[in-house]
């Protein structure tokens, strides 16, 4: 299972309840962290969420409203003698955008080590102790005016039920029938006996996107086909902001919902909402319209995903 808490959905300028743009993913007690705005910390406190033990923090892009919550997180990790290694990742200029905010960090009692990200994406289990081996980690490309920025598909897959008649049938001891159902292969005799060879067809796992800044593009629709749920970015309510919206390369709640329509995801939240939006809520029937199954993110909401069956 998949666990998502979204801990801020404010753009450009915090508001009382509305920290800048962060969200948690919590899968068998290891963590990513997505963006980073100012709030994040107090945020993620009133989310009941801890932050000090996360892996990868994955940044979409390099305005401050995602990234400036960050050296103060990174600090406070270090007043709690983190020692683990974390790792950073984002879009292009990577190292270079983010040196001012090591330098106002200062020194770390952990290793702080930057990713660039693999263009076929991160089996998480190859860089970081624990994770499960089916969860995996890709970038898409954005469209967010001219500047280097992505958003990021996380994805939990399934292997098919284990065939234990096959098993016996390959003369498998059973003590060693967890090794295969983990997807592992093992030696027996002279034969390798593969997980394939004692397990059905594969089954549907779980699928999460989270878009960062971005006006509609065909890679987000790409890359949330099917999703279970997808965090999209709203920045404006009003259907008549559309040409607004796509020159700041934002989108509208309309233009979240037609996105999530064509990408068939299963539910639909939105955040990023400007602050002159003083409740999101006004403007939802704008996205239903188009997309049912859509709703108005909230500060600390969260959610679980299960697998099927």
């Amino acid at each position: 299972m998949i666990e998502i808490t979204l801990i801020g959905t404010g753009a450009l300028l915090p508001i009382p309840d509305r920290a800048l743009t962060a969200v948690f993913l919590n899968c068998g007690g290891h963590s990513i962290l997505f963006d980073c705005g100012e709030g994040t910390q107090s945020a993620a406190r009133k989310a009941g969420v801890s932050l000090m033990k996360t892996d990868l923090i994955a940044l979409t892009h390099y305005h401050g409203d995602h990234i400036f919550g960050l050296s103060g997180l990174l600090q406070t990790m270090s007043c709690m003698e983190r020692t683990e290694t974390l790792y950073i990742t984002g879009p292009e200029g990577l190292k270079e955008e983010l040196e001012p905010i090591f330098k106002l960090t200062g020194w770390t009692s952990y290793e702080i080590k930057l990713l660039e990200f693999p263009s076929d994406g991160l089996q998480l289990s190859e860089l970081i102790k624990g994770w499960a081996t089916e969860a995996k980690l890709t970038a898409f490309k954005t469209d967010h005016r001219r500047v280097a920025s992505q958003g990021y598909c996380f994805t939990l897959s399934r292997a098919g039920k284990f065939l234990p008649q096959r098993a016996k049938e390959l003369g498998v001891p059973v003590n060693q029938w967890g090794i295969l159902q983990k997807g592992k292969s093992i030696q027996l005799g002279d034969a390798v006996i593969l997980p394939e060879q004692v397990l059905g067809e594969p089954r549907k796992g779980l699928k999460f996107i989270f878009t960062g800044d971005t006006a509609p593009c065909e890679n987000l629709i790409a890359a949330a086909k099917d999703a279970d749920l997808m965090i999209c970015e709203a920045t404006f309510g009003e259907n008549e902001q559309a040409e607004t919206a796509n020159r700041h390369g934002h989108m509208t709640f309309a233009q979240a919902a037609e996105s999530a329509k064509k990408a068939a995801v299963k539910q639909l939240w939105l955040a990023h909402f400007s602050q002159m939006i003083a409740d999101p809520k006004e403007y939802l029937p704008n996205a239903t319209a188009v997309f049912e199954n859509t709703i108005c993110g909230k500060d600390g909401m969260s959610t679980t995903l299960r697998f099927e069956n």
